[in-house]
């Protein structure tokens, strides 16, 4: 056996080689890329929309409040853009806040309540949904009190939203209370 094989591996030798493998599969990844990668045409750039009534205004989808200018067309939402001259944002936008237009208009994104039953997702009503949760969360208080049940905020809160889940945690009488986006 040679003496490199009988040599053990140390976290600084495997770090080393991942970063090379990282390095390796990067340039590959960069030269596809550059060869795929073209001008755009006249025909591209031109608007998509030309008759869309631009609107500026703030993403609601975190607390840091970005400067978007939206693009209407009858009512709908079509496409957005970052507000170059926005004093938070400052031209720039989260991941979180590029990505939205493509959540509210995605097929995967939930519309309508859903029960599972028989081990499939079947729709239900909003009132029989509502009720079946008040009802839950009603005997999980009377059983366990109101500390046995957590509320949990999201980052995609906006701070109207947390407020909301935070006055709702009060009356339900627990301080048990928490959010993941710590940004």
């Amino acid at each position: 056996m040679s003496e490199a094989i009988k040599r053990r591996q140390t976290r600084r030798s495997f770090l080393k080689m991942t970063a090379l493998g990282s390095l390796a599969g990067a340039s590959v990844a960069l030269g596809e890329t550059q060869k795929t990668m073209r001008p755009a045409t006249a025909q591209e750039l031109k608007e998509r929309y030309p008759n869309s009534q631009k609107i500026k205004t703030i993403c609601t989808h975190c607390s840091v409040g970005c400067g978007i200018v939206a693009e209407v067309v009858d009512g709908v939402w079509v496409r957005q853009e970052v507000a170059q001259d926005h004093p938070v944002s400052q031209g720039g936008h989260c991941c979180k806040g590029a990505d939205l237009i493509d959540r509210a208009r995605s097929e995967t994104r939930l519309r309508y309540p859903l029960e599972k039953v028989g081990g499939k997702w079947a729709r239900v009503k909003y009132d029989e949904a509502m009720d079946k949760i008040a009802t839950k969360l009603k005997q999980i208080r009377e059983e366990s009190g109101p500390d046995a049940v957590m509320f949990l905020g999201s980052a995609k809160c906006s701070n109207e939203q947390s407020y909301y889940i935070r006055k709702f945690a009060a009356f339900f009488g627990t301080n048990n209370i928490d959010h993941c986006a710590r940004v």
